[in-house]
């Protein structure tokens, strides 16, 4: 399917997914389940880690 936005893919809209998902605290058990992942090392590399999230972690400490 042709979603005509350059750059854009279903690829990429997966790993949006994801990444917006793990940003909000969203699990990676339940991140696998949305994006019908099976397995948790795939599920995270779908995950881009943002520096907004690393932010939101630091300041935990």
């Amino acid at each position: 399917m042709q979603c005509d936005i350059d750059y854009a893919s279903s690829h990429s809209g997966r790993r949006s997914f994801a990444t917006m998902l793990s940003s909000k605290g969203v699990g990676v058990h339940v991140l696998m389940r949305a994006t019908g992942r099976r397995s948790t090392s795939t599920t995270i590399g779908r995950i881009d880690v943002s520096n907004y999230m690393l932010r939101k972690a630091v300041g935990l400490v």
